[in-house]
């Protein structure tokens, strides 16, 4: 990694794992990732909002999901760091990874609320799949994220 980069400072960001009614779990594949790689709607806190309200917004931003339940604010934040081949252009450069409040809701709403196609789309595609398989099809940078969520996730289902 190069020194300067190295230096940069960490995003502050939210992740929401999203459980339907039969505790499955929302994943959805990103427009920029060409790889079968699928993630948790996560984001960047906003100046001047908290992280909780920051969840519900992404949340809203990414999926048009409004109708959810907070059940569990995971008591840990969560930091990774970028791949060098992403440093210095992801988050046009400010940021070397993120650190991330994570929130577990669920969805008490029906799957045709879920719009994908929204005034700035990061999704092409969404399913529910199975806790247990989080961490099968994740970027590598994010496994260890994953694989925390998914203990938390275990705790609690």
């Amino acid at each position: 990694m190069d020194k300067k980069l190295s230096n940069l400072p960490l995003r502050r960001g939210v992740g929401v794992a999203l459980l339907n009614k039969d505790n499955q779990l929302f994943v959805a594949r990103r427009i920029d990732n060409p790889n079968d790689f699928w993630q948790m709607p996560q984001g960047g806190i906003d100046k001047g909002e908290n992280s909780l309200e920051a969840a519900y917004r992404e949340l809203d931003e990414e999926t048009s999901i409004k109708n959810v339940e907070l059940i569990h604010e995971v008591e840990e934040e969560i930091s990774y760091n970028l791949p060098d081949n992403l440093l210095g252009i992801i988050w046009k450069g400010k940021f070397k990874g993120q650190t991330q409040k994570w929130y577990i809701m669920r969805f008490l709403g029906e799957d045709n609320e879920i719009n994908l196609n929204t005034k700035y789309p990061e999704f092409l595609e969404w399913k529910w799949i199975n806790y247990e398989n989080i961490t099968d099809k994740v970027v590598e940078f994010k496994l260890h994220v994953y694989e925390k969520i998914k203990k938390e996730l275990k705790k609690l289902i």
